[in-house]
């Protein structure tokens, strides 16, 4: 059972080269795509930008959990503290955690606002790739069909 529904049409063991050429042209469609016609939003691509790091990806899963200081943020990492600080002011630039110091203790939290943003542009370019895919797999099942654009 194909793991995608277009996985049907797409090319079997032995022909590599085939699915690499494929693969790359539809890698080069999906960064032209996103790279021409997906407007700008200076605050999304803060927040990706911010989310392609593993270690900030770490600390913002912690902190879906609940708020926690710097110090708890380091433990788990394996890097200086000022390294940790660091990361924690990318993701506090890209707006997905706050922080207040009180005393000693910098506490941080995460921000739900701008990740609600980003699934709802996420939702949006899902739907239209859905859309798309559907009418490539009607194309390939009945090239012959005269009356469906492509």
């Amino acid at each position: 059972m194909p793991r995608h529904r277009l996985q049907a049409w797409l090319p079997r063991e032995g022909h590599h080269d085939a699915w690499t050429t494929l693969h790359v042209r539809a890698l080069g469609i999906v960064k032209h795509v996103l790279n021409h016609y997906a407007p700008a939003d200076p605050r999304l691509d803060r927040m990706f930008a911010a989310l392609a790091d593993p270690t900030r990806r770490v600390m913002v899963a912690r902190l879906a959990r609940g708020p926690a200081s710097v110090s708890e943020l380091a433990r788990p990492l394996a890097m200086s503290l000022p390294a940790v600080v660091q990361h924690l002011r990318v993701l506090e630039d890209s707006g997905l955690v706050t922080s207040a110091k009180v005393g000693r203790v910098r506490t941080c939290r995460m921000a739900p606002e701008p990740l609600a943003a980003a699934t709802s542009w996420l939702e949006q370019q899902r739907m239209v790739w859905e859309a798309r895919f559907d009418r490539l797999q009607a194309l390939v099942e009945d090239p012959d069909d005269d009356d469906r654009s492509p």
